[in-house]
């Protein structure tokens, strides 16, 4: 069938590929919300949230309803936690999450994957202090006034809003905030539709990189989205294309 069928054919495997990693990460994820706060949505605000992100990103209602079904049936798995930090090629680090629920066979994915992309693991605190962690909602439908008095009447803080060339409403706020920025500005616009609203770990300052140091990195981010218990890839490099396009 020739090149073009090959090449058809891996791009559809990485695809598939994609979509698993996307469907694993946001089962735990709706799986310890609903743990953690129950398993009904309209009195978990957490678990709310993340399957409003899940059904975003397109992920089946089955895999959502199977990772409720199983807190609603008393499994009693623990995910933990972790947080990476490394340096790649030429001045790029990353900070690399996971959620697993079993922390040596983490260490001993993410381990190699640094090493094999000649990068290194840093200690705890060695990358994360040039990033900063925030929330991030942006949606259409309100006046920057009108946010603000929606942030006021919900008694929440915002370190920044902003309104976007589209017209859209950003506003940045602490993590701990984010619940209750989404929850004041849907009191005041019950039927909005975030663009976005997450919680962003953001590069103070980014790099670019050319040649061989791209090669590694691109090397390094492939290894590290194998791994089956890496959930999330923060980076501060600008030109790496991920490949979500596809």
């Amino acid at each position: 069938m020739g090149r073009a069928h090959e090449v058809r054919k891996a791009s559809m495997a990485a695809t598939a590929a994609k979509k698993t990693k996307i469907y694993s990460y946001y089962g735990k994820e709706i799986y310890q919300a609903a743990k953690s706060g129950g398993p009904d949505p309209d009195a978990n605000l957490s678990l709310r949230a993340i399957i409003n992100k899940a059904k975003k990103d397109q992920v089946p209602s089955h895999v959502i309803n199977n990772a409720i079904d199983r807190v609603k049936s008393g499994a009693t798995d623990n995910y933990d936690s972790l947080q990476f930090e490394g340096f790649g090629p030429n001045g790029s680090t990353l900070i690399v999450k996971c959620l697993t629920d079993n922390v040596n066979r983490t260490i001993s994915q993410v381990r190699p994957a640094f090493t094999k992309a000649h990068s290194k693991l840093g200690a705890e605190g060695s990358v994360s202090y040039l990033y900063n962690v925030e929330a991030v909602v942006q949606f259409k439908g309100l006046s920057e006034e009108d946010a603000l008095d929606a942030l006021i009447e919900g008694e929440v803080d915002a370190k920044d809003i902003e309104t976007l060339d589209d017209g859209s409403i950003k506003i940045t706020g602490e993590p701990t905030d984010y619940n209750n920025i989404k929850v004041a500005i849907q009191a005041k616009l019950p039927k909005v539709e975030f663009d976005i609203d997450e919680i962003q770990t953001i590069p103070t300052e980014t790099i670019e990189l050319e040649g061989e140091d791209m090669d590694l990195f691109e090397r390094l981010m492939n290894l590290l989205n194998d791994c089956e218990d890496v959930d999330q890839v923060y980076h501060n490099v600008s030109n790496y294309n991920d490949g979500e396009e596809e």
